[in-house]
């Protein structure tokens, strides 16, 4: 097969005209992570005019402090609750899409709506429905027995920060999971329902399938954003609380570093905070990839 080439009769030219994001790459990205790798090794004097090598201290700190070690726990549990929600309704609500014939775009339109909410009002949302005081939601719970208090209760208040994390993410996966499922050839499940296949047998062994690279590609996307993304969410519904019950790793870098101006561990922990992510990102190109059907 013949192979299209672009050339362009400056040699200067490709390199001028991928220069601006490069430059953007640099400045935004790796610039600001060497410099974090820098002071994780260092400690700062308390007016921050010096520094001084502390080589591998503030690494051998963390992981002996009980909290550090809590909150990966915590993000653990709470990256693993929000990738499931997530992309489950995701899927449901693909599923029940791609069953309606009239009003598809019209559903499709409105369940996009909510990725163009900025994180930190999706967090300011859900905790006004979950306010103890003011939330309509903690005023229904009552009835069946709840005594909902996100303020005090760190169960609680994980709920509500998994479902407002959750409820940001859905819209983005859903689009994906529309997408696949409108690849899958329609003379596969038309053939399987001549069959006498049930739709749930259908989906089973013919579409979710064939929705695996698709799935796989949204299991990396989701777990780098409850990683990464999710800090607007927890620092304008619980700012870690209570008691640090929603202090995760990404929170716990804002805090240590910003409000205990601890840069040396804050530091620290951004540094291991991505070698989690790139050690989880491997680990799931490594295995869980094999089961992946192209």
């Amino acid at each position: 097969m013949e192979t299209k080439r672009t050339t362009f009769p400056n040699k200067g030219l490709p390199f001028l005209l991928v220069a601006p994001q490069l430059i953007i790459t640099l400045v935004f990205f790796i610039w600001p992570a060497a410099q974090a790798v820098k002071s994780s090794f260092e400690r700062a004097d308390p007016f921050g005019l010096s520094t001084k090598f502390v080589g591998l201290a503030h690494y051998a700190r963390l992981f002996s402090d009980p909290l550090y070690l809590a909150s990966i726990g915590r993000t653990a549990l709470f990256a693993a609750s929000v990738t499931a929600i997530s992309m489950g309704f995701a899927l449901i609500l693909a599923v029940a899409v791609s069953r309606v014939i009239r009003s598809a775009q019209t559903y499709t339109t409105l369940l996009v709506w909510p990725y163009a909410v900025a994180p930190v009002v999706a967090g300011i949302l859900w905790w006004f429905l979950f306010n103890n005081a003011t939330g309509i939601l903690p005023y229904f719970m009552r009835y069946v027995g709840i005594d909902w208090d996100s303020a005090l209760n760190g169960d609680h208040a994980m709920t509500l920060v998994i479902i407002a994390a959750s409820w940001k993410q859905i819209s983005y996966n859903f689009l994906f999971f529309v997408a696949g499922m409108q690849s899958v050839p329609h003379a596969l499940t038309e053939a399987a329902a001549i069959d006498g296949a049930s739709p749930w047998k259908r989906f089973w062994t013919i579409i979710f399938p064939l929705l695996s690279p698709t799935t796989f590609f949204l299991f990396i996307v989701n777990i780098n954003y409850v990683m990464f993304d999710t800090f607007a969410i927890i620092a304008s519904t619980t700012e870690g609380g209570p008691n640090q019950a929603t202090n995760t790793l990404v929170y716990k870098v804002y805090a240590d570093g910003f409000i205990g101006l601890n840069l040396g561990s804050s530091s620290a922990q951004s540094v291991v905070l991505m070698l989690f992510v790139i050690v989880l990102t491997f680990v799931q190109f490594r295995y869980v990839e094999r089961r992946v059907q192209y």
